[in-house]
């Protein structure tokens, strides 16, 4: 059973990655936005984009760590 909690631990750290991607990549639609306010709406379907990408990681680390842990 421990091992398993620490897999599960491992799987949720997708999570945390996928958090950190997305507000790195926030600010820096952001920041595109600040420089070439002309292109904003492009710039924002392209990070919707990505972004629905990098939260897709997230919940399969989520969706792992239940597996993991409701299975034996």
């Amino acid at each position: 059973m421990e091992l398993a909690a620490i897999g599960a631990g491992l799987a949720v750290l997708a999570g945390f990655g996928a958090g950190i991607g997305m507000g790195i990549a926030t600010g820096k639609a952001v920041e595109a936005t600040g420089r070439q306010p002309e292109a904003a709406n492009q710039i924002n379907r392209i990070l919707l984009l990505g972004l629905a990408l990098t939260e897709s990681i997230a919940i399969y680390g989520f969706v792992t760590a239940l597996l993991i842990i409701f299975t034996r």
